[in-house]
């Protein structure tokens, strides 16, 4: 009997247990906030901290479990509540989301240690759920010394997503062949980042409160991968963003450019005519070919009539059946435009700002600051100080007191030089990297209205597409004024671009530069190891980004003395790198080196070959593949019925190694065979074989005869690009390449 009630007792326990933990769960449950739409569910626990996010369809969690990080928090870069910095140190600090309830498509959230209860809106659609900070409400308590604190940072949206194959740092994605999780900005003004954890990425969107804190958004989108360009496309269209989207999507976003230089109105037709045998689409003009300065775009005596003169090129180039664009500079002003001299604008951005220690007359080369100039540029062509309307350029400066700069050249740029007093505030003009221009602040009206110039002549020219380079060149915080000047651009660009690339990105730009950027430009010597040490490093990094960039820009330059120039294999090189991305390119087009290379032909026909087939989408994935080896090299053939052919070749030993001609061999259908040409001119190649042996071809299909010399004696000409066909295996082929001999008819 005693047994039977010890039992009763075990199971009477047992029963009382499940149904305390089944109403804890059921707690638990009910104090979860559900946020979902058609293709995600995320749960928040009502302690700030997210739980689940899963993707519906395929039934995934994608959040990393155990993390403590909250979703919603404030950052103070010290403590300002009273009894708050009486008790911790002056760093920066956060506050963590502690308490989360909804009411309806709102959520009202506190946070620990500080009284802020902050109201973020929801936007929930089947494509994305839209984050926004609505209302910040703070409670001053009836004990203490208490006035509404300062807010210097708010995190909006912080999840601890599951790494997955690849992760996008430009658009902030984790995804992998199944699964996309994306956390971007809605408006430039959400700062948008991800911290790298050893098993999640904690993706992270939030505020600034010096750029804007209040109505400031961002998004989560969960879906699968073929369908996270069309969640961004909805999104672009709701808030009325940049279409990034639509931009990769245009048939013009696969086009490679042909870039203009020095170009007027009667060397057009000539550069026309060279891009077309390029198989380019697209032609550049450059904004110094016919402005004097950046800034006012001043008309410079080549375009005598002005916009007309623009104009006329830009019809040609649209009547040849190509896209005009335009490279710009837009955030800073030259030297010698009217922003800067003789009469320096006050909206031009000022890096430090000093004190004058003692008044200073027009005859003083030193000046006196109350603070120590320790750390201002020594840069030669950046050393400039704007007093009022005066620019002063400095050698050098003191850092032990008494502080001065030393050694002053009053009144550059034409400037006017005055006595100022004691006490007169100045400052360290931000001078670009070159050094040519003086950047904008970005917190003034200038960019606008610089803007609009832009868009003026962008509309007035007929330009489809834009380059915005120099894009670094704006102040803190970087991650906000690069996109937003970018933005006041091209929101003044009508018709939007087709597409647009540009020198330096942040978030928010990816709805801008569709195409990435382009790099400077590298010397024939190296361009193989400077493609693969940075557009091919690039290209594979930003392709996580769903984005591809410019394998360009690539020089044109005619074989000197000392250098090759540059030679049809390197054109191949760079056109078969980009295609494994499906990458464009682009070439500067100077008149003087096009005219002046023997081989702009055959350098011509590569290009256009490549162009040719990347937008025909000719190669395969597999293919793509092996043209993202950095050392397998390819050549692409186009048979004599247009067909293309894709095989890898590699360089071979030919004439001693000349520096003379260049030879690549490889094998096709069965036999050797190998494309030569000479580098600077023509010459002539005996190879010690019988001309039986072998086969020359002017192009695939084109046959021409071999002069026979001596029984076991050939020899053929050097000047295009021709190709020889050995019925040899490709060990004895090189064999006899490497014994021939080049020589002058």
């Amino acid at each position: 009997m005693k047994t039977i009630c010890n039992l009763n007792l075990v199971w009477l326990c047992l029963l009382l247990s499940s149904v305390s933990i089944f109403a804890s769960d059921k707690k638990a449950r009910s104090t979860e906030i559900v946020i979902e739409n058609a293709e995600m569910r995320l749960v928040l626990g009502a302690n700030g901290r997210a739980i689940s996010l899963k993707h519906k369809p395929t039934g995934q969690e994608c959040l990393e479990k155990g993390t403590s990080s909250s979703v919603f928090a404030i950052t103070e870069y010290r403590p300002y509540d009273n009894e708050l910095f009486l008790t911790y140190p002056a760093k920066s600090r956060t506050f963590a989301a502690d308490s989360i309830r909804r009411e309806g498509n709102e959520l009202k959230v506190g946070f620990e240690q500080i009284a802020y209860t902050a109201t973020i809106a929801l936007n929930i659609t089947d494509d994305y759920i839209g984050f926004s900070l609505k209302n910040l409400d703070y409670q001053i308590e009836a004990f203490g010394v208490k006035r509404r604190t300062e807010i210097d940072e708010f995190t909006l949206l912080q999840l601890p997503v599951k790494k997955r194959k690849y992760f996008g740092e430009w658009l902030n994605v984790v995804w992998d062949e199944q699964v996309a999780v994306n956390v971007l900005a809605t408006d430039p003004y959400a700062k948008i980042d991800a911290f790298q954890n050893k098993k999640h990425y904690l993706l992270y969107a939030g505020m600034e409160h010096k750029v804007k804190l209040m109505g400031v958004g961002a998004a989560l989108i969960t879906t699968s991968k073929d369908r996270l360009l069309d969640r961004i496309d909805r999104l672009e269209k709701d808030y009325r963003l940049p279409s990034g989207v639509e931009s990769r999507r245009n048939e013009a976003y696969k086009y490679s450019y042909y870039e203009l230089r020095n170009v007027i109105t009667a060397t057009i037709d000539e550069h026309i005519a060279y891009a077309k045998q390029g198989g380019f689409r697209t032609m550049v003009i450059y904004y110094p070919d016919f402005a004097k300065s950046m800034g006012h775009f001043p008309w410079r005596p080549e375009y005598p009539n002005g916009m007309a003169d623009l104009q006329t090129i830009t019809r040609k180039i649209k009547e040849a059946g190509m896209i005009p664009g335009f490279h710009i500079h837009y955030n800073k002003a030259a030297k010698d435009d009217p922003y800067v001299s003789p009469v320096p604008d006050g909206r031009l951005n000022l890096i430090r700002l000093f004190t004058l220690a003692d008044s200073v007359d027009v005859q003083a080369t030193t000046i006196p600051v109350e603070e120590n100039p320790e750390g201002c540029t020594k840069e030669e062509g950046r050393r400039f100080l704007k007093i009022g309307n005066e620019l002063v350029t400095y050698r050098d400066y003191t850092t032990t007191p008494p502080y001065r700069f030393t050694g002053c050249r009053r009144g550059e740029l034409g400037s006017k030089i005055k006595t100022v007093e004691k006490g007169f505030k100045f400052g360290l003009l931000d001078i670009d990297d070159w050094p040519l221009f003086a950047r904008f602040d970005q917190n003034t009206g200038i960019q606008q209205e610089v803007a609009e110039r832009i868009g003026k002549i962008y509309a007035e020219a007929g330009f489809q597409f834009v380059y915005f380079d120099g894009a670094e060149d704006v102040h803190p915080p970087f991650w906000n004024t690069v996109s937003t000047s970018q933005l006041k651009v091209y929101n003044c660009l009508k018709p939007a671009p087709l597409f647009s690339e540009g020198a330096l990105k942040s978030h928010f730009g990816w709805h801008i530069l569709s195409r990435a950027n382009a790099f400077d430009l590298f010397r024939p010597e190296v361009i193989r190891q400077a493609t693969q040490k940075y557009p091919m490093a690039e290209a594979r990094y930003i392709a996580q980004d769903f984005t591809s960039i410019n394998f360009g820009w690539n020089d044109y330059l005619a074989p000197t003395e000392k250098s090759t120039g540059m030679q049809p294999d390197m054109y191949e090189y760079i056109c078969s790198r980009g295609a494994a991305w499906d990458c464009p390119i682009a070439l500067m087009g100077k008149l003087d080196q096009l005219k002046a290379h023997p081989r702009t032909s055959d350098n011509m026909e590569v290009i256009r070959n490549w162009e040719e087939a990347r937008i025909q989408n000719f190669f395969s994935q597999k293919q793509k593949e092996e043209l993202k080896s950095p050392n397998q090299e390819h050549i692409l053939m186009k048979s004599e019925n247009g067909n293309f052919e894709l095989i890898p070749y590699r360089q071979a030993n030919i004439a001693s190694h000349s520096a003379d001609i260049r030879a690549f061999i490889f094998r096709k259908e069965g036999k050797t065979w190998v494309v030569y040409w000479h580098v600077r001119g023509e010459g002539a190649l005996r190879l010690p074989v019988a001309a039986t042996k072998i086969r020359m071809f002017e192009k695939p299909g084109k046959e021409a005869k071999i002069q026979q010399e001596a029984k076991n004696q050939s020899i053929v000409p050097v000047d295009n690009r021709r190709y020889l066909v050995f019925d040899l295996p490709e060990k004895q082929a090189a064999e006899i390449l490497s014994k021939a001999e080049l020589f002058q008819k």
